[in-house]
């Protein structure tokens, strides 16, 4: 048998009888956002020691057994482009795969799939435990220490362990001072029935950390064998499998093993809501976190949209050696005995036996204006954060600045500079400049319309766009980064081809284009102007293109891409090298608002509390209008002037 050697070094010391261990790095929290940040920095050579109240929450989902989803399925395609570990566990642990929006364009194109929710968790415990650099412990961190230059120097656990770290990341999820509420039971806990995290929310006030208070909710989960499926709405699986990971081919996963199902509300199940709303939670003011506005309660539907005469509710199995079954849609802080009989009032639940009554939970999160781009406090040097610690809901949306915050704690401890995506290089930077430029008062979902570069940003070419960077950062092998440049050359290749091949007019042609809704040929064309027509594509020119080399399916798919959309395209390339330009100008540290005439007096205060690093920062700050970025424009040219002028040779 092989033993490694423990990568924690005992410094000797004790503390009332308890050891002190020191690594490089603490990462509080093994959700979604800690795993990603653990498993980033181990990997770029720091010593790591991940810390989870259980182990036996690792990397659990405590809401929906989905990952994936409207821009959620981008955000998972981007962590796997840069290296991260998300993409991989979920290919290999589920057990649904669809397409959202293949009937729309190529920006809203999302994955999602349904994985078994117990085997996503062994195996990303598992990959935790066999990282090299990495330690994983069952503790709970009550404070992070500083130094007295005011940076983090150590973490302490409830039993009174100290850890020696020269930065921390944040991930606690829903855990800071929980709260679970059902009807007019409150109490404090963590999510799916684990403990609370509560001394930890105290240290990071005294810390200078403002804390916001937001609150999230998970539906009820049913027995399988209750649930009566004749006649409701079958949900089966794509045919065509497209793995999250670029690693993948779709003969690697398992495919498509369960089926999911819909049903829906009436209005026997809305008025047992109006006439127990008085017992919920929400109206009622026991709840006083703010709750996500895009993900709603079942009674917060009913009481917002009262003209609606159902609403929909997917019934999503947990894995495959579980009866239970997720109620998606169906979210609620009601009494027990209340979510029970509405239930009953839902085709195909009339009979159904609740495993797990839903409930919300409150919880702490940190202000994420105060944070810079690279996830660290502006104030507290080595403390990141990660996570719906950030305000932020979602698995993806966690994970992603779990790898971002990772990566930028390896760096600074590496002596190297910060890793910064751009709004205009993925989801993940549109993400992260959001939540630190504009702040959030409710937590914040992924949504592909709030990016400006959609077409840019598909999930299909998050390779392209991320994975030189995975490369460079050191998360991506020499291998994945040289097949990545020879599917783009070929690519390239193939949009060449289609530019400079032509086809003749002929019957079977004019068939084809007049079925698309065009006209036919009356002289040549190149293959690539028919393809940008509407209704044309790549496929349906096959039969016409006589000399079609064989290519893979992801070649092809993204060569008819860059062609059909190619006008559209450029004018996204131009907008973003105009946007950067404004991202280019910097603004000193030191500069006033203040003194500078012509900003309006919000815009002062805006500037002067967040700081912005750019003009094109300072331009999404809420309050900024386009004329204070203009006054700001003219101040730094005149400061320019008036520097080449005290210091320039002229």
């Amino acid at each position: 048998m092989n033993f490694t050697k423990s990568i924690e070094k005992w410094t000797g010391e004790r503390v009332n009888g308890v050891d002190i261990f020191e690594f490089e790095l603490a990462v509080i929290g093994a959700g979604h956002a800690g795993i990603e940040a653990a498993l980033a920095a181990a990997r770029l050579g720091v010593r790591t020691v991940l810390f989870t109240i259980n182990l036996d929450a690792v990397g659990n989902m405590p809401c929906n057994p989905c990952l994936g989803g409207s821009a959620k399925g981008h955000l998972i395609r981007e962590i796997d482009a840069l290296g991260g570990e998300m993409g991989r566990a979920a290919d290999d642990t589920f057990i649904q795969f669809r397409m959202l929006h293949r009937s729309r364009g190529p920006a809203v194109h999302s994955p999602r799939v349904q994985v078994d929710r117990r085997d996503y968790q062994r195996r990303m415990k598992h990959c935790l435990e066999r990282q090299e650099n990495l330690e994983l412990r069952q503790a709970e961190i009550t404070e992070i220490l500083t130094d007295e230059k005011g940076a983090v120097c150590a973490v302490r656990t409830k039993l009174g362990a100290t850890y020696h770290v020269k930065a921390a990341v944040c991930a606690s999820g829903t855990y800071l001072r929980g709260r679970i509420i059902v009807g007019d039971v409150a109490y404090d806990g963590g999510p799916d029935g684990m403990f609370a995290a509560g001394p930890l929310s105290g240290c990071l006030e005294r810390l200078g950390v403002k804390l916001l208070r937001f609150k999230t909710g998970t539906p009820a989960r049913v027995n399988r064998r209750s649930i009566d499926y004749t006649g409701l709405e079958v949900q089966e699986g794509d045919e065509r499998i497209v793995p999250l990971s670029f690693e993948h081919r779709p003969e690697d996963t398992r495919g498509n093993l369960i089926c999911c199902h819909l049903t829906y509300t009436n209005e026997r199940t809305h008025e047992v809501i109006r006439r127990n709303i008085h017992r919920s939670p929400i109206y009622g003011g026991l709840i006083e976190g703010i709750g996500p506005r895009y993900c709603p309660s079942i009674e917060d539907k009913i009481m917002r949209f009262p003209d609606k005469e159902r609403h929909q509710l997917f019934l999503e199995p947990m894995g495959l050696d579980t009866e239970e079954v997720y109620v998606q849609g169906c979210s609620s802080s009601l009494p027990e005995e209340v979510q029970n009989e509405l239930m009953r009032t839902i085709p195909g639940l009339e009979h159904a036996s609740v495993m797990r009554p839903a409930y919300a939970i409150e919880y702490d999160c940190a202000d994420p204006t105060q944070m810079l781009h690279t996830l660290e406090f502006k104030e507290i040097p080595g403390l990141y954060g990660a996570g719906q610690f950030n305000g932020t809901s979602g698995y993806e949306e966690a994970a992603a600045q779990g790898l971002v915050a990772g990566i930028n704690a390896a760096r600074k401890l590496r002596g190297k500079g910060p890793f910064v995506l751009t709004r205009d290089s993925s989801y993940i930077g549109t993400l992260i400049d959001d939540l630190v430029i504009k702040g959030t008062n409710e937590p914040y979902r992924m949504m592909t319309s709030r990016s400006e570069y959609r077409l840019l940003l598909r999930q299909e070419n998050a390779d392209f766009r991320l994975t030189p960077l995975g490369y460079e950062v050191g998360l991506v092998s020499e291998e994945r980064y040289r097949a990545c440049l020879a599917k783009y050359e070929a690519v390239e290749r193939e949009i060449a081809r289609l530019s400079a091949v032509s086809v003749g007019p002929g019957e079977a042609l004019r068939a084809y284009l007049e079925a698309a809704g065009g006209a036919g040929l009356t002289t040549g064309a190149k293959l690539a102007e028919l393809l940008r027509r509407p209704g044309v594509t790549y496929e349906g020119l096959a039969s016409f293109d006589k000399g079609r080399p064989e290519l893979p399916q992801e070649v092809r798919e993204e060569a008819e891409i860059m062609v059909k959309y190619e006008g559209y395209i450029r004018r996204q390339q131009a907008q973003a090298a105009a946007a950067a330009k404004l991202e280019g100008r910097r603004l000193p540290e030191e500069i006033d608002y203040q003194r500078i005439k012509g900003l309006r007096l919000e815009a002062r205060q805006k500037l002067s509390a967040m700081r912005p690093e750019t003009v094109g920062q300072a331009s999404r700050i809420s309050g900024v209008s386009p004329a204070d970025i203009t006054v700001l424009l003219i101040y730094l040219e005149q400061r320019r002037r008036s520097e080449d002028g005290r210091f320039g040779d002229h």
